[in-house]
C-alpha cells in the first residue's frame, strides 16, 4: 500500500498534463478520445479509490483526497469537451465509485454523472 501517495500524485500529474494539452474536437463527438479520458484516467481514480477502501489499508489525507477528485473532475470535463460540452465537475469519487459499483462500467457511470451523452445516444450504446 506504500505506492499509493505516489500512484495519486500521477494520476494528479496526468490528469493535469491532460488538460492543458486538449485540443476540443472541430466535430464533436469525439467518442474515442472521451472513451480514452475514461478509461484511462477516470476509471483509474475510481479503481485506486475502491481498492484502497476494500483493504481499508490505507487512508488518503485530505491533499490526496483532494487531488484524486480533482483528478477525477478534470477528465470528466475533458470527457464532457469531447462532446463538444462545458461542465464544471464537481463529483465526489465516492459517488463515482458507488455507480460503477451499480454499473460495472466507466463509461455509463459518467454518463449517468454528467447527463452526457443525450439519452438516445446512451440507449445506442446498450443495443449498439
Amino acid at each position: 500500500m506504500s505506492d499509493i501517495p505516489e500512484r495519486v500524485a500521477e494520476l494528479s500529474e496526468r490528469a493535469r498534463r491532460d488538460r492543458e494539452a486538449f485540443e476540443p474536437p472541430t466535430e464533436p463527438p469525439d467518442e474515442e478520445a472521451a472513451l480514452q479520458y475514461l478509461t484511462e484516467g477516470a476509471g483509474q481514480v475510481v479503481a485506486l479509490y475502491i481498492e484502497t477502501r476494500t483493504d481499508e489499508m490505507f487512508r488518503f489525507n485530505d491533499a490526496q483526497f483532494a487531488l484524486l477528485e480533482r483528478a477525477l473532475n478534470d477528465w470528466l470535463e475533458l470527457y464532457a469537451a469531447c462532446y463538444g460540452a462545458e461542465l464544471e465537475a464537481t463529483y465526489t469519487v465516492r459517488e463515482a465509485a458507488e455507480l460503477l459499483m451499480d454499473t460495472h462500467s466507466i463509461r455509463e457511470t459518467a454518463a449517468l454523472l454528467t447527463r452526457i451523452p443525450d439519452r438516445d445516444r446512451r440507449e445506442a450504446w446498450l443495443h449498439g
